[in-house]
């Protein structure tokens, strides 16, 4: 039995690392792509987890491969793609860690998961079922999630969903926002940054977007990652913000991921109909522990912290 399974994208991550002798950009191979990333710091944590996607058969593919057994995430549902390329993002930093990206994906592999290539059986042995919206741009990559999420929610998992906006990344918005639309109908879990909730609700007011979508979509948790300001929670009418951590950022990559990885890690094994709030509070406290670790190392994939590091933060 695993604990999480989650579909979607992995990926190249090219990060920032100083400057050549000649002044042009350096830049470091990290493995990365946000379920990824969720699943990652599940593994850190010691939870049984495995992944469902694609990558080109390729030298950055069997890098990623690699990298997943060595962190322990179940491989048998990553499909190696001839045809196609494994997908590229170069991260670029600003001076405070955030990001702004530049991908290559026209295709790239992990838009390419065919229906036939999902493995339902991971899906059935799972406690949690994660995704993220990247795997609903193109076809045959949407087809194949809706059916992974149907078969999903038939199943009766909790379903955990991550927006996950990258503008660049879809032919229009208007698309997008349908599209990202219909991932909430299944939705049990989701988070989201406050341009994603706006872009999502065209509602500033976080107190009424996330009502609006509690109403809607009948989502049991919504979490709103504020950066620097914290983090919004909703569960049914209760709602409120947890303060953040105060770090020096060095790269904010993986950050939202790590954080929703550290709630479905403090989630799986509650009555999520009836939680108390101070304990979700402190659910709250520790992912934003995790997220903040995070941020002040390069990377994501492979930079998790382990619970002694997130313990000793919750201390400080």
């Amino acid at each position: 039995m695993y604990d999480v399974v989650a579909l979607g994208e992995l990926l190249i991550d090219f990060t920032p690392n100083g400057k050549s002798e000649k002044g042009c950009n350096m830049f470091e191979q990290n493995p990365g792509g946000a379920p990824a990333n969720v699943l990652a710091l599940l593994a850190k944590l010691g939870k049984k987890t495995a992944f469902i996607g694609k990558v080109g058969e390729d030298q950055f593919g069997l890098f990623l491969k690699n990298t997943l057994k060595n962190l322990n995430i179940d491989t048998t549902g990553l499909a190696l793609s001839k045809e196609f390329n494994t997908t590229l993002a170069f991260v670029h930093l600003n001076d405070n860690g955030d990001r702004t990206f530049s991908f290559y994906r026209n295709p790239g592999a992990d838009m390419m998961l065919t229906k036939d290539e999902l493995r339902l059986d991971l899906i059935y042995n799972t406690k949690i079922f994660h995704f993220g919206s990247l795997s609903l741009t193109k076809e045959p990559a949407i087809s194949a999630t809706f059916k992974a999420l149907d078969y999903a929610k038939a199943k009766d998992k909790l379903i955990s969903y991550d927006p996950n906006l990258r503008p660049a990344l879809w032919d229009n918005l208007d698309f997008a926002k349908a599209q990202i639309t219909k991932g909430l109908y299944y939705a049990d879990i989701l988070k989201v940054s406050e341009e994603e909730l706006l872009f999502i609700t065209d509602i500033s007011d976080m107190e009424k977007a996330t009502r609006y979508l509690l109403d809607n979509y009948d989502i049991k948790f919504i979490f709103v990652t504020l950066g620097e300001k914290g983090c919004f929670y909703r569960y049914g009418d209760n709602y409120g913000i947890v303060e953040p951590f105060k770090v020096t950022p060095v790269d904010t990559t993986g950050a939202g991921d790590s954080f929703l990885g550290a709630v479905l890690y403090k989630l799986m094994d509650k009555d999520i109909n009836n939680l108390p709030i101070d304990e979700l509070i402190k659910i709250v406290r520790f992912a934003s522990a995790v997220g903040a670790l995070v941020t002040t190392k390069r990377g994501s994939l492979s930079i998790m912290p382990d619970l002694n590091s997130i313990n000793n933060m919750l201390n400080k």
